[in-house]
């Protein structure tokens, strides 16, 4: 029994060790410094810089927060909407890697369109020198108590994975409702320690925490 426990630990040892390992070390930018030709919509609320091989890479995810819908009939419908783009600077020269836009339109009820706190991150998980940015928010129209719609999304060398569901409420000490997740083609067809990080995310960031 205590030999099974010990192989248990060294092995949870393990994980963690080659998943430090295989975080980049990114930059924090401030807005400020965010270069003039870069162009983006709504709100910064991260602001990231690294550098590899094809050159300085900037990642930046910004939200709108809740606006009029000028096209809803209805009068008190709004929108939110988040952003995400990366950017690689290059023998001067500015290019979009890639973009994510989403978010709620025409809600009349509560809404929610926001990235969640401290799950931007660049890793090098399958050590093949090509960086994944890992992006994580959540979105939601609803009068209820009930779950928001959640997603991972991770970018390799400009190619889209993506992992969609929905957070956990809790509705009583013994009963919660929602939680569960799907993975794209991508991702199942992509490195097993991809999906590994994805699923540790979504543990982590299951629980819906009102106001977040």
């Amino acid at each position: 029994m205590k030999l099974s426990i010990k192989i248990k630990f060294l092995t949870f040892t393990l994980l963690c060790s080659i998943s430090t390992f295989a975080q980049i070390k990114t930059s924090k930018l401030e807005t400020n410094k965010i270069p003039k030709d870069i162009t983006f919509e709504g709100k910064v609320k991260n602001a990231i810089s690294w550098e590899d091989e094809n050159g300085k890479n900037i990642v930046l995810t910004t939200e709108t927060g809740e606006y009029k819908d000028e096209n809803s009939e209805y009068e008190d419908s709004r929108c939110a909407k988040i952003y995400a783009y990366h950017f690689v600077i290059s023998d001067k020269k500015t290019k979009l890697l890639w973009k994510i836009e989403d978010g709620i339109d025409d809600c009349p009820v509560d809404i929610a369109a926001n990235f969640i706190k401290n799950t931007l991150s660049v890793t090098d998980l399958n050590s093949d020198g090509k960086t994944e940015v890992w992006i994580m928010y959540k979105t939601a129209c609803h009068g209820d108590v009930s779950p928001c719609s959640m997603k991972v999304i991770m970018y390799e060398n400009g190619k889209k994975f993506a992992m969609r569901g929905e957070n956990k409420v809790v509705l009583s000490e013994t009963e919660t409702y929602g939680g569960k997740y799907t993975f794209d083609k991508a991702f199942k067809n992509a490195p097993k320690e991809f999906r590994t990080y994805a699923e540790k995310m979504w543990k982590k960031n299951i629980l819906e925490t009102w106001g977040n």
